[in-house]
This record gives C-alpha cells, structure tokens and sequence, in this order.
C-alpha cells in the first residue's frame, strides 16, 4: 500500500494478521496506481484490487476476499 492510501488510516497489516495469522500481508510503498490511492482506500489480494468508498468498507471487502481466497484453496 502507498504512503497516500487512504486504507493507511487505519493498522491493516496489524489487523489481518492477527485475524489471519496464516495470510502473508505484505506492505509496498507503491503499487503504481498512482491517483486510485488518493482517491479511494484500496488494497490487492492475490493480484485482485479491492477497493471502497471509506477505510472500514475496504477492510471489510479485503476480508471478505481473504475468506473466498482461502476457500478456494481449502476446497
């Protein structure tokens, strides 16, 4: 996530790992979205945008992507 992402307004890292503790989250300075950050909190899980209108909404969306990922490959 970049330094100007809206999503930084809140410990998402700290968050998922401690509600996914098996999920890699990664933090990046940029992911070359540049503007989509200034403009909306967003995320990428498993190479998939994820993005909302507030923070809580993204993180909200970010898991529910996080539990259809790990879904698919419990099946």
């Amino acid at each position: 996530m970049c330094d100007g992402n809206l999503i930084n307004e809140l410990d998402v890292e700290f968050i998922l790992e401690s509600e996914y503790p098996d999920v890699a989250v990664l933090m990046n300075e940029c992911l070359s979205f540049c503007g989509l950050c200034a403009l909306k909190p967003y995320a990428m899980v498993n190479g998939t945008r994820v993005f909302a209108n507030t923070s809580e909404e993204a993180l909200d969306k970010i898991r529910a992507k996080v539990e259809e990922e790990l879904a698919f490959y419990a099946g």
